[in-house]
């Protein structure tokens, strides 16, 4: 990871440090002073946020199995997943992408929380035959999005995956199509930092370097929330839509939480769910409170993700209570700036 970022900053990267106890990286922009507009497509973003863990051994697919909210056990060679890992009252202690490799499973999800996570799930090894490592310093992340994108990444996956978390393998690492965002293809691309020190010219070629933001903003798009220490422990899968972009098995038997995010889908008609919406506003924070005018003294909601679109904007998505999202909303306090919701990609339809 060292050499990738120093080989960043020579081609103009400028970094920042979260504010989190783990003082993750984040890489701001490209140049001098970061533009007024975050790019939508046609962009190549170091995704230097986000960690790895690898599983490995001949246990360690049916441990996850039993840990994780998704099927790990039957996980398709070809395709990444969506999985929660939760608490035991069902609530979300991280959201993760999951993918097999030839030595085991990989598992994706914010540097900020992935020392806790690894942590907590060693603790629940006991005596299967599985390991956990953090495998973050030996990959490199690119986030590529736009017609350019799928172009140009031909040349190293000649043949690229085509549906919604579809993934490709070839010499040149493991690409994975990602959801849609502002109507253009996106694909996630892992590899080695020397591929990516390689490839990087020829990537920036045709496409825009960017910072995290650019996808970040992409995937508030598209709709797929991500869990940060801000807010761990706040939300039953459903109460983010996890379940509606197939990051939850309900057929797949227990794992932490379990009994309770199954409960929460078979009482019938959802009351919180997770909302798009932008707002023009200093800033926005995970964790924030939301509140109705309606109802000014308690929150009706909270941010679980915000990127700025330009000097003025915020997108974000917010958990809700879908009665109070019939009425005026703001963000911080009832006398907060207003946020105005937009449509989702995927409809909000309750269980059956």
């Amino acid at each position: 990871m060292t050499t990738w970022l120093n080989f960043l900053a020579e081609q103009g990267a400028q970094f920042g440090t979260s504010g989190s106890a783990e003082a993750v990286p984040e890489l701001l922009h490209f140049g001098a002073q970061m533009t007024s507009e975050t790019p939508r497509t046609d962009f190549v973003a170091p995704i230097i946020y986000l960690g790895l863990i690898a599983a490995s051994g001949d246990e360690a697919a049916h441990f996850l199995h039993s840990q994780l909210t998704n099927d790990v056990e039957h996980l398709d060679a070809g395709a990444a997943r969506l999985a929660g890992y939760c608490s035991p009252k069902g609530r979300l202690l991280a959201s993760l992408l999951i993918w097999k490799t030839a030595d085991g499973i990989m598992l994706q999800l914010p540097r900020e929380l992935q020392a806790s996570v690894q942590k907590r799930l060693q603790m629940f090894v006991l005596r299967a035959k599985a390991r956990l490592i953090d495998a973050t310093e030996n990959h490199v992340m690119l986030g590529l999005a736009g017609p350019a994108a799928s172009k140009v990444l031909q040349q190293w996956f000649p043949v690229l995956p085509a549906a919604i978390y579809d993934k490709a393998e070839s010499a040149a690492g493991t690409l994975i199509r990602h959801p849609d965002a502002f109507g253009t293809a996106r694909y996630q691309w892992i590899t080695t930092a020397a591929q990516a020190v390689e490839a990087w010219p020829q990537l920036t070629k045709v496409l825009q370097a960017a910072g995290a933001a650019a996808w970040q903003l992409a995937e508030i798009d598209s709709g797929v929330p991500h869990i940060s220490i801000a807010t761990q422990e706040k939300f039953v899968p459903q109460m983010i839509n996890f379940e509606l972009i197939g990051g939850v098995n309900f057929r797949k038997g227990c794992y932490p939480g379990q009994e309770i995010v199954a409960r929460s889908q078979y009482l019938g008609k959802l009351k919180r769910r997770m909302l798009h919406a932008k707002v023009s506003a200093a800033s926005a924070e995970p964790g924030t409170e939301i509140f109705s005018v309606s109802d000014p003294e308690q929150p009706c909601g909270m941010v679980v993700n915000a990127e700025r679109t330009n000097a003025q904007e915020i997108a974000c998505l917010v958990e809700i209570k879908l009665a109070a999202a019939e009425s005026e909303v703001r963000l911080g306090s009832a006398q907060g700036p207003v946020l105005l919701f937009q449509p989702l990609p995927y409809p909000l339809t309750d269980p059956v």
